[in-house]
């Protein structure tokens, strides 16, 4: 009788591994694979001959209004070289994902990073004019920065 009492919970604790493996194991043909979704976007420089171009990426990007007609632009610049690269000068244009590649961008306007040095990320916040108010600007995840790097040549 003590014999049959020890192999009970024996049994139980068995049955019950065996479900919870059955339970937990399932091919991956059963469900289907999630999408992985869209890349994230590096924003690199478009004018590819500039020397920095490769180095160079902008991060980040927050819209916010200072007043009606202006706007505050924030954002990271990196620099992924190994190289000092002092200061640097960008043209950016914000367009939205849905854009064609004739329209115009939303926003427009110069930057400038000083002292921008090796492996090195600085923060910049920007004034720009602008007819839009930020309610109409599409929200951060449709936004695209394309950029040229004006100085240094």
């Amino acid at each position: 009788m003590i014999k049959f009492m020890r192999s009970v919970p024996d049994a139980l604790i068995a049955i019950g591994a065996i479900v919870c493996l059955a339970g937990c194991s399932s091919s991956s043909a059963e469900k289907p694979a999630k999408p992985a979704g869209a890349p994230m976007a590096h924003i690199t420089a478009s004018n590819a001959k500039n020397s920095l171009a490769k180095y160079i990426e902008l991060v980040g990007f927050r819209v916010t209004e200072k007043t009606p007609g202006k706007l505050i632009v924030q954002f990271g610049v990196v620099n992924h070289s190994e190289a000092e690269v002092g200061d640097v000068k960008l043209k950016i244009n914000l367009t939205t994902t849905a854009a064609k590649p004739d329209e115009p961008p939303v926003i427009s306007f110069p930057a400038q990073v000083s002292g921008l040095g090796p492996s090195e990320m600085k923060d910049v916040t920007v004034d720009v004019p602008a007819k839009l108010r930020v309610y109409e600007l599409p929200d951060w995840q449709f936004l695209i920065a394309r950029f040229e790097i004006t100085e240094p040549q």
